[in-house]
């Protein structure tokens, strides 16, 4: 049984529908990348997991448990974090302070610690008591990553790791990683770069206008049909 999985997935933004009928899995320790071009429904897709949006509870499947109608604090008590597109830090508190906020609602043990996270992120450990968003973008959007961390999630999802970022601090986010995977964490990334997503993707689902177009293995899936599917084939 897949540790995470939706079952004909659907949201709607009041009257307008952004998923139509998606259906994908996630297993223990497992990477998984979702690509698409901007308005694929990628972030609906994380949202609604998240529980930020609200679904019929079968359609969102975590450990056997329904769990699509549960409220985002619900969620995450359960071990799913969310990195949120754009970051999301309170420009009220300092680095150290953003990253301990992470531990609320969910009382664990686990590999994660401040320590923990700061040996991930060095960088972090001399700026703890810099407001967090003094920082540079990627510096941000590592205490992000820290935050989410910090509640010793069984899955972390990762909304638009890259965007707006140097491609050298892109190289940097994604170095910490392998790291990650091996504290247990099983990781969902949506990105619209397409070779980063390969480079660290055990599985890859392509989205286009709400819907699952390709999915697959990198090494198994050829360039002409990633390229379809994520443009639509006649682009």
């Amino acid at each position: 049984m897949a540790l995470l999985q939706t079952n004909g997935l659907t949201a709607f933004y009041r009257d307008f529908q952004a998923l139509f009928g998606v259906d994908l899995w996630l297993d223990a320790g497992e990477t998984v990348a979702i690509v698409g071009a901007n308005g694929a429904g990628k972030s609906t897709l994380m949202r609604s997991v998240s529980g930020v949006l609200r679904n019929k509870p079968e359609q969102i499947v975590f450990d056997g448990r329904p769990i699509g109608a549960l409220a985002a604090p619900e969620v995450m008590a359960l071990g799913i974090a969310m990195v949120p597109e754009g970051r999301k830090l309170f420009p009220s508190l300092t680095v150290e302070e953003n990253l301990l906020i992470g531990r609320y609602g969910r009382s664990t043990n686990g590999p994660w610690s401040l320590e923990t996270i700061y040996q991930l992120f060095p960088v972090l450990k001399e700026r703890r008591n810099n407001p967090g968003t003094a920082l540079s973008g990627g510096q941000q959007q590592m205490v992000s990553i820290g935050r989410a961390l910090m509640s010793n999630p069984h899955v972390l999802l990762c909304d638009e790791l890259s965007l707006g970022l140097a491609p050298v601090i892109i190289k940097d986010i994604y170095a910490a990683f392998p790291a990650i995977r091996e504290s247990g964490a099983s990781i969902v990334i949506v990105e619209q770069d397409i070779g980063q997503a390969m480079k660290v993707a055990d599985r890859l689902y392509c989205m286009m206008e709400g819907r699952v177009t390709l999915s697959g293995r990198p090494m198994e899936l050829k360039r002409e049909a990633i390229h379809a599917a994520y443009f639509g084939a006649d682009s």
